[in-house]
């Protein structure tokens, strides 16, 4: 018997949205431009400089030449409203693959408007604001039914959105996802959220298939074991933080207070009833309020919502860096190593090592001001991805955590959203450039020593050459070389020190 699926035209039982009524998505005419080969564009893109590391950079295209092999034209037929970039799964469209995807696609948005990918599932939400995880893309209607427990989520759509508004500065972009966005999240409140305001998810839902979080009685894949789910939870703040944000830059401040009420709610609950003070750890929590005591990955979106108190962090961080739990010969795998199920080879969400939890970490701990850990991981995870690519010629979905091996199972040519390894981290975590570009600013945490930089980065509609020259210490103050078409302000960061270049076109 074939998948069954479900069309939300004919979704009479459920009630209206007012965010959901507004999403312009619903009546926008598709737009299926020709996409531009990479042939043609290769030349146009970012182009990273590294001494003495052309692999790196041997990845870096390879990984852009795999992924452009993936993006698709839109069908009518299927409900789609723009071109995307295929997940390279199985033939569908994951929402968090895309949405990860969508953060390493921002750098080269001006030839195919990666963005854009997240505009089919905006054009298939329900009128309650429900929008499945998962979109055929030759058939009509939803995968899933609202009421499975797998039918939706991680909702990281709004970070993905908002990473893209700071590199691109498109505001106007940001005017039309706020409705679909905060309807979604008003339908995760109201369907996926217990009675103390925690809420809950399930293996597939939350991105993480088999994780062994919940005890054996359930199904790992399909239950929600009636626990508080901490990612979800965590991430559940963090759409609500980005969605205060965009009201503010939207001028819509007063459709936020909600938001605001629920951030303070989950940064209470989570503090005071999923944090375990003996083993400085975020757990899930069980029915009875007991905590499961499974130490993965999914505890530090805690880290990137900014949920965590100062006097919390550092204890919390240190698991990342403690060999016999996160810190591995290929970090971060996504289960703690002392877990009686850990899997040296992989096993999936049982010990592998993935590019999307990887760079919600860095994320997390660049929120923080671990920089130097966040350059180490970084570094060391990109190491293995280069290895493996230098060995197979190509990159996997996820990677073994104690050598540089492809995980086990993993899929090849996985572009797919491991081009955050190879290009998304490279920039910003091993580089170390982030972009500001509503206000024409870059601020540079200059890690290597190594001559290293970015030629034809774009920051919103300016275009930027940036090279550090070679220096023989960390302590060395950076030679920074900046050509700009526009004039744009940089920040270097150095040891400790820093250095403001304001509205300059060149350096």
């Amino acid at each position: 018997m074939g998948a069954l699926y479900f069309d939300a035209r004919d979704n009479t039982y459920a009630a209206n949205d007012a965010h959901a009524q507004r999403n312009v998505f619903l009546t926008m005419s598709a737009d299926f431009t020709e996409i531009p080969t990479y042939e043609s564009v290769k030349d146009k893109l970012p182009i990273p400089v590294w001494e003495g590391r052309e692999d790196v950079i041997d990845c870096y295209f390879k990984t852009w030449e795999i992924g452009w092999g993936n993006l698709r034209v839109g069908k009518a037929e299927a409900g789609y409203v723009s071109n995307f970039i295929d997940t390279a799964f199985n033939g569908d469209l994951f929402m968090w693959d895309s949405s990860f995807i969508l953060m390493f696609g921002k750098y080269a948005s001006r030839y195919f408007d990666f963005q854009r990918t997240l505009d089919n599932f905006y054009a298939h939400q329900n009128r309650d604001g429900f929008i499945t995880r998962q979109l055929k893309e030759n058939v009509y209607g939803d995968r899933f039914t609202r009421d499975d427990p797998v039918s939706t989520g991680p909702n990281i759509m709004p970070w993905s959105e908002w990473e893209y508004y700071l590199s691109t500065g498109d505001k106007e972009r940001l005017s039309r996802v706020f409705d679909p966005l905060c309807a979604y999240h008003n339908w995760l409140r109201l369907n996926r959220s217990w009675q103390d305001g925690t809420y809950w998810s399930s293996g597939l839902a939350c991105g993480m298939d088999n994780s062994p979080r919940q005890e054996a009685i359930y199904n790992v894949h399909v239950s929600h074991g009636f626990m508080s789910w901490i990612d979800t939870c965590a991430q559940q703040y963090l759409s609500a933080d980005i969605l205060t944000k965009m009201a503010a830059v939207l001028g819509r401040e007063s459709e936020a207070e909600s938001y605001r009420e629920e951030m303070e709610l989950l940064r209470q609950v989570i503090n005071e009833k999923m944090w375990d003070e003996k083993t400085a750890f975020y757990y899930d929590k069980r029915r009875d309020g007991t905590l499961s005591g499974v130490k993965t990955v999914g505890s530090y979106w805690t880290l990137l919502a900014g949920i965590v108190p100062e006097e919390r962090i550092d204890k919390f961080v240190a698991h990342l860096d403690n060999e016999r739990e996160f810190k591995r010969p290929n970090r971060v795998p996504t289960l703690s190593a002392d877990h009686p199920e850990y899997n040296a080879t992989g096993g999936y969400w049982k010990g592998a090592v993935w590019a999307p939890t990887n760079y919600m970490v860095l994320c997390g701990l660049n929120k923080y001001g671990y920089d130097r850990l966040a350059f180490e991981i970084a570094s060391e995870h990109l190491d293995n991805v280069v290895k493996v690519f230098e060995e197979t010629g190509t990159v996997y979905e996820n990677y073994a955590p104690e050598s540089a091996e492809r995980g086990n199972p993993a899929k090849a040519n996985f572009v797919g959203w491991t081009g955050l390894s190879s290009i998304a981290a490279l920039f910003e975590y091993v580089f170390g450039i982030h972009p500001d570009a509503q206000n024409k600013k870059l601020v540079w945490q200059v890690n290597l020593t190594d001559e290293h930089g970015i030629r034809q980065y774009p920051l919103g509609d300016a275009t930027v050459d940036i090279i550090c020259e070679k220096r023989n210490s960390k302590d060395e103050k950076p030679v920074i070389h900046l050509t700009s078409d526009k004039p744009v302000t940089l920040t270097v960061i150095y040891n400790g020190k820093s250095e403001v270049y304001e509205n300059v076109t060149r350096i």
